[in-house]
């Protein structure tokens, strides 16, 4: 087993319930051959562990995929549970030895820069619909990706900020899963990651969705750290920020879908009134 002192490689999972809450599940190989496993809810420590022999740590991650847990990422768990995600150093999350106990307020207030910063990105959809609801939940997704595209032929959004479709849709295996699931027609639930390198646009899409409150469909994004992402853009820079770009460079492609409204171009207004000044 792992000592209480020495920081060990886990391979992090996490499950996101429909309530918008999660629980992770963390495992890893020992040195002896056996698999140990930790899980809870989503927090900044782990208190139920396991260890067995006689599995492997593939099998059992695929059971747990199979489940609907989407990996996160390897962090550094140590015998108490408590879990350091990378560029965090371990010593934040121990006592060190002969110094007194820090208050639960400490705590909290270390932790509260790290929940602010955003990392990937975590969706899912709950699709729960008749037959002609879905046939229009299809129509929207082939709408919108039209869009993108079109947008991006016209050469209207910035390439630094959003990406390729075509290039993102070979990174983000999203898009082809969407049409796909929509395609049937039929209900489903489905989860993924969004990461840095795939850009700012398959979010974009799925907020739009989610901004057009289909009814038997829900759908989720957040944060690692599980701050739920809101469908207004104005109120989310961090996370446009995470993918390097910010409204007014996005802003054709939110018009577009439905996010934002489009901005009043008084030249054009003015321009055909009559003039009545004389």
């Amino acid at each position: 087993m792992i000592g209480r002192d020495v920081m060990a490689n886990w391979r992090l999972f996490r499950y996101r319930n429909s309530d918008g809450s999660a629980k992770d599940w963390a495992v890893i190989t020992n040195p002896d051959g056996s698999i140990s496993t930790r899980w809870g809810k989503t927090a900044a420590r782990l208190p139920s562990v396991n260890t067995r022999h006689g599995i492997r740590q593939f099998d059992i991650e695929r059971q747990k995929q199979a489940k609907g847990y989407v990996f996160v990422e390897e962090v550094e768990i140590d015998q108490d549970g408590n879990v350091a995600w990378p560029g965090q150093n371990a010593m934040q999350i121990r006592n060190p030895g002969n110094q007194p106990e820090e208050t639960d307020e400490n705590h909290q207030a270390e932790a509260e820069p790290l929940r602010s910063l955003v990392g990937t990105l975590y969706w899912h959809i709950d699709c729960k619909v008749d037959h002609e609801t879905g046939a229009e939940l299809g129509s929207e997704v082939r709408r919108m990706i039209a869009d993108i595209q079109a947008l991006q032929s016209d050469d209207v959004m910035p390439e630094n900020a959003a990406g390729r479709v075509v290039q993102a849709g070979q990174v983000w295996d999203g898009w082809q899963q969407l049409l796909d699931l929509t395609l049937n027609q039929q209900a489903f639930t489905h989860s993924g990651q969004i990461r840095h390198a795939h850009g700012v646009m398959p979010w974009l899409l799925l907020m739009a969705l989610k901004f057009k409150g289909y009814a038997g469909v829900e759908i989720g994004i957040a944060t690692e750290h599980c701050r739920e992402v809101l469908a207004d853009l104005k109120a989310e820079p961090e996370i446009l920020a995470f993918f390097g770009t910010d409204l007014d460079s996005i802003r054709p492609l939110a018009e577009r879908l439905g996010l934002l409204k489009p901005k009043l171009n008084l030249a054009l207004v003015m321009a055909g009134q009559d003039d009545s000044w004389f």
